[in-house]
């Protein structure tokens, strides 16, 4: 259970990373749609059919993706967002 409750204090610091770069001038083409789909898949009706499968997603996937994503992200846009963070 620590792994996860540190999984998401990891994940919050990239859902404001993966904010900035959507709304960064010099993102990636790709970005849009992926944080569409993965948006998408978060709210996947399968959460509601089968509650064990929805909670795996929610608590081990989901942020896993989302870490994947910022990982991908350029260097130019973490760069950016780090000084941002130190204004």
């Amino acid at each position: 259970m620590i792994r996860v409750l540190k999984l998401w204090r990891l994940i919050a610091g990239d859902l404001r990373l993966l904010w900035f770069a959507l709304r960064h001038q010099h993102r990636p083409i790709w970005l849009w749609p992926v944080a569409v789909v993965l948006g998408l898949y978060a709210l996947d009706p399968v959460n509601f059919a089968l509650p064990f499968a929805g909670i795996v997603d929610d608590l081990i996937l989901i942020p896993l993706l989302v870490h994947l994503v910022v990982t991908l992200l350029p260097g130019r846009i973490k760069a950016g967002y780090a000084l941002r963070a130190r204004n």
